[in-house]
């Protein structure tokens, strides 16, 4: 068991990445888990539970964070009249299945496969959100039937296979297809519950082994208890600040970051 002079910082360093992701949450609609997941690997890393499955404990609780954190950031929105229900209801019941097909995959991946697969998607999202451009168009509105449940699944089984939000995946694809940037920025924020809550259900099944004390099935209780303390405040303040402000100049220096992340996973995935 790590002494306490381990723990201290480890306690502060999660508290302080809580604050950030459910600011992140609200504010950008990302959920946090691009931030919480290689905080995670690190933090556990360093305590010494660095096996062949880390990175599902990092995912399940970055997911079971996402739980709390979405359906706060989302309420938040919905308040506002920002959420699009009739988004949710089309592509909710595909995002549900695709991110319990996501946790099956991550259930009997390793770590390092994990790592790789984080690396390569964080790199693609981190590219978007720094180049992406909001007149990019598939079409004038979102897509029905069978391609409207294709991309709910592809949503919810990378989102899953991540340990994010729906956002990452969500918003892209809702603002290709004209929908107004507020308005999928919330209804992602949503997505993130349908995605977070089936998903880490579904990971209290998988068992992890050598993993940190207090870990049930693949969460880690007190790492979910201390990051959530923090997200349940900031992330009514992200979304407050999201309809006060223009948050395109942080969009895309958190897209560099991103990619920054993702080139460092796939660089501990290979080894270095």
């Amino acid at each position: 068991m790590p002494d306490f002079a381990t723990l201290w910082p480890m306690l502060v360093m999660l508290l302080a990445i809580g604050a950030l992701a459910g600011l992140l949450a609200g504010l950008l609609g990302i959920g946090g888990g691009m931030v919480l997941v290689p905080a995670f690997f690190y933090l556990f890393g360093h305590l010494g539970y660095g096996g062949p499955h880390l990175m599902q404990i990092c995912l399940a609780t970055s997911l079971a964070t996402i739980v709390v954190t979405s359906m706060r950031s989302a309420h938040a929105h919905h308040k506002r009249g920002a959420v699009d229900l009739q988004i949710l209801r089309g592509f909710g019941p595909a995002i549900a299945v695709g991110a319990v097909a996501g946790v099956m995959l991550a259930a009997v991946l390793k770590s390092t496969a994990l790592q790789a697969i984080f690396g390569v998607l964080a790199c693609i999202a981190g590219f978007y959100m720094t180049f992406g451009r909001e007149n990019w168009r598939l079409g004038d509105r979102l897509p029905v039937g069978i391609l409207r449940q294709t991309y709910g699944g592809v949503i919810g089984f990378f989102s899953a296979l991540m340990g994010i939000g729906g956002a990452t995946f969500g918003v892209p694809i809702m603002t290709l297809y004209a929908t107004p940037i507020h308005r999928a920025v919330a209804t992602a924020a949503a997505f993130g519950l349908v995605i977070a809550l089936p998903a880490a259900l579904s990971f209290l099944l998988v068992r992890v082994d050598p993993a940190p004390p207090y870990t049930l099935g693949a969460i880690n209780l007190p790492a979910f208890l201390i990051v959530i303390s923090m997200t349940l405040i900031t992330a009514p303040w992200g979304a407050k600040l999201a309809h006060a402000m223009n948050p395109k100049p942080l969009k895309k220096a958190f897209g560099i970051f991103i990619v920054l992340v993702g080139l460092n996973m796939l660089r501990k995935a290979l080894g270095y």
